[in-house]
């Protein structure tokens, strides 16, 4: 009871905060930079770890110098993604933009369905919101439910203000199967690290064998569905753009793990590019292919 009553003051802090002008939320990360940085030093292990895993052949300095970026970044990601539970339909367009939504709003009017990938790359939160706005079709967010059910069932009402409906990873296939005769665009995390018990599958992710989850490719197979990359990039402080990349157009006819060894290339290639602003501090290597019994197989 307790600790219900602290998780509705919790939430009810960051309403508050979520009202707040976009230059006195920066203000605010600037302090809360400090604070996980410095102070409480969040991660910084795990972060030192998979730096220093994912780019080897970089120096030390180097390495330190995407660490400090991308803790400034993360400070930015926690306010503005706050400021997504109250964020008007206007002031997000504002934010955001999308290079080539015709792309996908043409697929859609044809009646294709669309499966969109993303990454834990720049702000996606804010991305899957805007796409919840660009079509009237059917929308489905897959997500993995958050431990605190008080905090989950906040955070599937700020996916769902405009539209979309969330599903459970583990309910995914089924839930996306059931639109199979309609047009649907469907987005994934294509990052989120598998369940244990329902790993079949590594690949070579960040120089290092990586369980990866297959739902994209099942999903798409099963709805015949257009495969796309949601490439996200930030311009500036609290302005992103996004375009949509096409992976497959013709998912049924593609060999075994072709689309996933697609997407997930696509954003190593993303990442190598820009490092800061991938999610470091994800716990995103749980286990290993020996853990398994399953052979790593290596992106070519």
């Amino acid at each position: 009871m307790i600790n219900k009553g602290l998780s509705y003051l919790g939430l009810f802090f960051l309403y508050l905060v979520s009202l707040l002008p976009f230059w006195l939320l920066y203000l605010l990360s600037d302090l809360l930079f400090v604070i996980i940085y410095y102070l409480v030093r969040y991660r910084r292990d795990v972060v030192n770890e998979n730096l220093q895993n994912a780019f080897p052949e970089k120096s030390g300095r180097e390495r330190l110098a995407i660490q400090r970026k991308f803790y400034r970044y993360l400070a930015d990601l926690i306010v503005e993604t706050i400021k997504l539970f109250t964020i008007s339909e206007k002031t997000l367009a504002r934010h955001i933009k999308g290079l080539n939504t015709g792309l996908a709003i043409d697929a859609l009017a044809k009646g294709r369905s669309i499966v969109g990938a993303v990454g834990h790359y720049g702000n996606w939160e804010i991305a899957a919101l805007e796409l919840s706005t660009l079509v009237k079709n059917p929308k489905i967010i897959v997500y993995k439910p958050l431990t605190n059910e008080t905090f989950d069932k906040v955070f599937k009402k700020m996916r769902s203000r405009f539209g979309a409906t969330l599903v459970s990873m583990k309910n995914a296939v089924r839930a996306i199967a059931k639109h199979r005769h309609e047009a649907v665009f469907s987005v994934l995390v294509s990052d989120q690290t598998p369940v244990r018990e329902d790993t079949k599958y590594f690949i070579n992710f960040l120089n290092q064998p990586t369980a990866v989850f297959v739902g994209i490719e099942k999903m798409a197979k099963i709805t015949d569905a257009m495969v796309v990359f949601c490439d996200i990039r930030r311009v500036k402080r609290g302005y992103y753009e996004y375009r949509f990349v096409p992976l497959s157009d013709k998912p049924k006819n593609t060999a075994e793990y072709e689309i996933t060894k697609a997407h997930v290339q696509y954003l190593e290639k993303v990442i190598r590019e820009e490092p800061a602003y991938w999610l470091w501090s994800h716990k995103r290597w749980k286990f290993k292919p020996g853990d398994m019994g399953v052979n790593a197989v290596n992106i070519p």
